[in-house]
């Protein structure tokens, strides 16, 4: 496996205990079988045809929206579009949308608005699991600073983000506590924590029901629960059977 299949800690324990090796995209020495995987966060060109050269088969597992943003990003270059995409510029799936287009910008901050060069067209996509309000705000602050250039935008976040963060927005406005479930490491997830926490709720994220504290709850009546796009159904059922353990003890 060329990295995590996907940013969650239950999925990888599991994998481990299949006998399933770790390698690293970047690294073609880091695999000693002949079949690799490409995980849900894609990779650009340029690796698939290294890992093949090394006589690998390769297993793609890339999500169908994150092939949606590399196929846009390609289309905008094709076009003559100078590529800008919004997102963290070390996140896997960011790093194999730009691996074929070394020319990208990556910004995550109006401050980093001075990285895009002056250009007659400016194309622009968005790491998938990117807030869309933040996205939308740069993409406006990208046409205020170059009010000479074409800027294109196509909108590549997840239909399954966009959903999260709206649903958020009314349990943020109904509840005490909200418990967002999902790997640390995970992106989508931690936008999840992040959004609640600015919207003035007290916000805990969890990996597993283990990671619950009674004390979070402690006088609380309404708790709301969401989780991240790869957290595992099976662990939000047990978040949410632990959370009734507590708050019947509690009572």
């Amino acid at each position: 496996m060329l990295g995590q299949l996907v940013h969650n800690p239950v999925v990888a324990d599991h994998l481990q205990t299949l006998g399933v090796q770790s390698g690293h995209l970047d690294h073609l020495d880091s695999a000693k079988t002949q079949r690799v995987v490409i995980t849900a966060h894609g990779a650009s060109d340029r690796h698939r045809e290294a890992w093949q050269k090394a006589g690998h088969v390769i297993t793609d597992t890339t999500c169908p929206l994150v092939r949606k943003a590399h196929a846009a990003l390609a289309t905008l270059v094709q076009e003559g579009y100078h590529p800008v995409v919004i997102g963290q510029r070390d996140h896997v799936e960011v790093r194999g949308l730009i691996g074929d287009f070394p020319e990208a910008v990556v910004i995550l901050a109006e401050a980093q608005l001075a990285q895009i060069p002056d250009s007659r067209k400016i194309g622009v996509v968005s790491q998938t699991t990117q807030p869309l309000d933040v996205v939308l705000q740069l993409v406006a602050a990208i046409k205020a600073h170059h009010p000479q250039a074409e800027v294109r935008f196509i909108d590549t976040v997840c239909h399954p983000t966009k959903q999260r963060q709206t649903a958020l927005e009314d349990i943020c406005r109904n509840c005490q506590v909200v418990v967002v479930i999902g790997g640390r490491n995970s992106n989508n997830t931690r936008q999840l924590t992040e959004k609640a926490t600015r919207l003035g709720v007290r916000t805990h994220q969890v990996e597993t029901a283990e990671d619950l504290q009674p004390d979070w709850f402690t006088g609380v009546t309404d708790v709301g629960v969401t989780a991240g796009t790869s957290t595992l159904d099976e662990t939000v059922r047990k978040v949410m059977d632990r959370l009734k353990v507590i708050t019947d003890e509690s009572n």
